[in-house]
């Protein structure tokens, strides 16, 4: 399925960047824009793409990319609303449209939200958009009062001429400042005198969860709406070859029966009779040449990869470690594991369209709204301008929903069928999980020579994995984008940006293409890789005898950021201080998505193998702390995700299929069994770094080595039910 979907996928993505640079695009955000499309139907104004202000100066700032829990739909208008010099109380926020993103030239940009890169790329234009509404609207005010424009200043909503102490609100000079030119240049604030990034703020889509007004995807409800449940084949890759519909025909409220060619749909007038009407319909199934496929057959595969001659990539090549590890006092080998692993957002995937008169509407919880117009209209071979992806809430996403858009192409393709009908498909919790894009399983073997003092002098890692911007993406991996010609970036994250001061490094990577579908998945390389090498660390620090922490320390002088929070996370957990009988701590830290983290895990483990984590001490230096509150949050839903992946998570293949379907075999962590957790934010300044998915970086690591204190067992693979050890 993964071959299939992804070479169906690239023309999609090239003809929406092709068609975007025809009408002008690529990244070119957009702070002015025509009169014509300066006033709206209901009296409100646009100052440029991201403000509009209305007459009783409600300022509504666009938000761009998508909310799924993160809060970026809040912390990014703080950016905006920072320099506007408004009343944040006033504020609303909506999103912008990725139909009229593509009519005006991208004036919003990019609209993935993925990869904690919301903030970190797109602040300074967020910050520019704000600053240039801002200074339009003093240009107006200026020139109301007839006086210079640098007599007045704006602040909470109003501009004040300072001789004169003249004030106007915002709504009284807004559609004034829509007919000006926008300033070719504008001064950002310093961050000293920033007024609302860097306070904790309370995020907007909150009160509308908790009370359960907030619209997901799956809610969408539709005039005259027809339901549509899939069956996919089980084998990845495999196709349709016959149905036998026979069983359903005439069955009440059955409207039609689809085969597709990689999925069976039935269309009917609830969702649970078309889920129940498809157990009856006989699909014979070309499963093509995978159907031998099994776990134990692609970890020779992956280990074949460490094992090659050939087809190797250098992704970095430091000193010589060849020369080095051969005279190294001490020699340390290793081979670590981890699994692939399903998303298993709680809203399963699904699409509502409706394909009438050569346009398309489509209603999906997506990360990335410009990709799934591209897909639309590739499936139902309409112009990008024809399709309006209609923006709703996402119950999770973790990357799922953000590279591929299978079920966008599934639920317009049924849709397409029933011309002129709305359908909302939907996947069962099976199909969700058995038919996921799924991190990568990845093998990594690892060596390291030590001097007499014990300190590393050699440093090597070969990752044996498959490439997910290959076969998902189809980006090559040529340099500038990749390290190296050869290497992908996510594979070996982590890895080749090590930090220490080790004078002789080779990171090689093994790329390995099996049919397991494979995605982006919530920090993708950093949540694989760090367990690695920061758990290989630990194993340096015990066979030079010396303490975990102090071992780090001593090899991160050059890395001050590194540093920093390594010894602030530190401090915090009171490492080195005593603990009590059969308590014992573990240590870890990375950089990942621009930031900064470390943790410290703290915990015992009983004789029948159940760990009690007292408390897990995480810290962060994102640079910038836009919305401290939300950061702490992140935090904390990192380690939910990062303790469940760990401690279960697991997909294994037997027969070219997935063998786990549900809750019941993909366990999630219980509210019983979450840990105390501890977050230390250190914001350091000069930087913008992502939040969203380097909390769980260090996480696996530090609990992995405070059970090699507590136990002396080194971990070596995941997940740690697979050791005997579970979550007490």
């Amino acid at each position: 399925m993964a071959e299939t979907f992804a070479r169906k996928f690239e023309p999609a993505r090239r003809k929406f960047l092709k068609q975007s640079a025809a009408i002008g695009g690529g990244l070119s955000v957009g702070f002015g824009l025509p009169g014509a499309l300066a006033q709206k139907a209901d009296g409100a104004t646009e100052i440029n793409a991201w403000v509009v202000i209305r007459p009783d100066d409600a300022i509504i700032i666009r938000y761009a990319r998508s909310e799924m829990g993160q809060g970026s739909m809040t912390s990014a208008p703080m950016l905006v609303a920072e320099e506007l010099e408004c009343d944040w109380r006033r504020v609303k926020i909506e999103y912008a449209s990725a139909n009229a993103n593509v009519k005006r030239k991208r004036a919003w940009g990019d609209m993935a939200a993925v990869g904690s890169r919301t903030i970190r790329n797109s602040q300074e234009y967020l910050r520019k958009a704000g600053a240039t509404a801002r200074e339009m609207l003093i240009a107006a005010a200026a020139q109301e009062w007839k006086v210079p424009a640098s007599e007045c200043t704006a602040s909470n909503s109003f501009i004040t001429h300072g001789p004169s102490r003249r004030r106007l609100s915002f709504g009284k000079v807004a559609d004034a400042a829509s007919k000006l030119e926008p300033p070719k240049d504008v001064k950002l604030k310093d961050s000293k005198d920033w007024k609302l990034i860097g306070k904790s703020v309370k995020r907007i889509d909150i009160p509308d969860t908790v009370m359960g007004r907030q619209r997901y995807g799956i809610d969408v409800q539709l005039p005259g709406m027809l339901y549509a449940a899939v069956a996919q084949c089980p084998v990845f890759g495999g196709k349709v070859k016959s149905i036998d519909a026979a069983k359903v025909e005439g069955r009440r409220g059955i409207v039609k029966v689809l085969p597709m060619e990689s999925f069976v749909a039935v269309v009917a007038d609830n969702w649970w009779r078309a889920k129940e009407a498809l157990r009856d319909v006989h699909i014979e199934w070309d499963i093509g040449a995978n159907g031998n496929v099994s776990s134990a057959s692609l970890m020779e595969f992956y280990r074949g990869g460490l094992n090659a001659q050939a087809d190797v990539a250098v992704s970095r090549r430091d000193g010589d470690f060849d020369q080095a590890f051969a005279s190294a006092a001490k020699k340390i080998e290793a081979e670590y594991y981890t699994p692939y692993l399903a998303h298993s957002c709680l809203e399963p995937m699904g699409c509502t369209a409706i394909v009438k008169d050569g346009k398309v509407d489509v209603w999906t919880s997506t990360q990335n709204a410009e990709a799934s117009l591209a897909n639309a209209a590739a499936t139902a071979g309409v112009p990008l301008e024809n399709v309006e992806v209609h923006r709703v809430q996402l119950g999770g996403g973790f990357g799922r929903r953000g590279g591929a858009q299978d079920f966008v192409r599934q639920g317009v393709a049924i849709a397409k069928a029933m011309e002129g009908t709305p359908v909302k498909m939907l996947w069962t919790r099976e199909e969700d999980t058995q038919h996921d894009f799924y991190r990568p399983a990845s093998l990594i073997r690892v060596r390291a020579g030590l001097d007499d003092s014990g300190n590393p002098v050699a440093w090597y890692s070969r990752v044996a994995a498959t490439s997910i911007f290959e076969t998902l993406a189809r980006v090559p991996l040529k340099r500038p984008f990749a390290p190296a010609d050869g290497v992908d970036p996510q594979a070996v994250a982590s890895l080749h940006d090590l930090p220490h001061a080790i004078p002789n490094v080779r990171i090689e990577y093994a790329q390995r293409t099996a049919h397991v579908p494979v995605g982006f998945w919530r920090t993708v390389g950093h949540s694989q890789n760090p367990f690695v090498r920061e758990s290989f660390m630990d194993e340096l620090a015990s066979a030079a005898g010396k303490d975990p922490f102090e071992y780090r320390r001593a090899l991160l002088q050059k890395s001050p950021k590194d540093l920093g929070i390594l010894e602030a996370t530190a401090k915090a957990a009171g490492w080195g201080q005593p603990l009590p009988a059969g308590v014992f701590r573990g240590i870890a830290q990375t950089e990942a998505y621009g930031s900064y983290t470390s943790a410290v895990a703290e915990l015992s483990v009983d004789k029948n193998g159940e760990v009690n984590i007292r408390r897990l001490v995480l810290g962060i230096d994102p640079g910038y702390a836009v919305n401290p509150d939300n950061i702490q949050a992140q935090m904390q839903g990192s380690s939910v995700f990062m303790l469940t992946a760990m401690f279960w998570g697991e997909i294994t293949i037997k027969e070219g299929r997935v063998e786990q379907s549900n809750f019941h075999d993909y366990r999630m962590m219980r509210l019983r069994e979450m840990p105390k957790i501890e977050v230390v934010l250190a914001p350091s300044g000069g930087f913008w770094g992502g939040v969203g998915e380097p909390g769980q970086a260090s996480i696996a690591p530090a609990v992995c080595n405070a059970i090699f204190a507590a136990t002396g067992k080194r971990v070596r693979s995941l997940p740690l039910k697979n050791h005997g050890l579970t979550l007490a």
